[in-house]
């Protein structure tokens, strides 16, 4: 028999809104010659309706043993809310200190690729790009970029649409 282990919580959204949350996970030391320091994961989710509000109850496969660090990402009609939180033992804190986190709104009127960005050896990637719509992420399209000898991804983008973009980087990175 398989035993699980990990840490769940649930949310509720309000009608209009969708939340989705990523573990932010610091990349190894062996790995930080060759990766970017920081890599999003998305936390898988189960929903459960209730009238008009959305019960959400979010999965970390692999917690740490001290805390974790998470994103939370909440799209309504025309706006995206960010917060960021730890998650200790069988507790969630929302940080009062904000995380360094590079967002921006994506938007052009022709299809594009977006941004070359280095993945670690074990396939995790620091950007994220997010139909705000659906809050489905954009799948990237991997490739060998034999000349660096690293697995790297772009997103391509369909026009006419806005997209979330984050990034999750140290306070000294532009």
């Amino acid at each position: 028999m398989e035993m699980w282990q990990g840490k769940h919580f649930s949310i509720t959204d309000p009608k209009g809104v969708s939340t989705v949350i990523y573990q932010i996970n610091k990349t190894e030391k062996e790995f930080l010659k060759d990766s970017p320091k920081y890599t999003v994961q998305r936390l898988d989710s189960t929903e459960e309706i209730r009238g008009d509000l959305k019960r959400k109850t979010f999965y970390v496969d692999n917690p740490s043993d001290n805390f974790d660090q998470l994103l939370i990402l909440s799209f309504g009609a025309d706006r995206v809310v960010v917060n960021t939180a730890l998650l200790e033992g069988d507790k969630i804190s929302i940080t009062k200190k904000p995380l360094p986190l590079k967002y921006n709104t994506l938007y052009s009127e022709e299809e594009t690729e977006y941004k070359d960005f280095r993945y670690t050896p074990n396939l995790k990637r620091p950007i994220c790009i997010i139909d705000p719509e659906t809050t489905e992420e954009v799948i990237p399209k991997l490739y060998f970029d034999e000349k660096t000898n690293e697995v790297k991804g772009k997103c391509k983008l369909k026009p006419y649409k806005s997209y979330f973009a984050f990034e999750i980087r140290d306070k000294k990175e532009d």
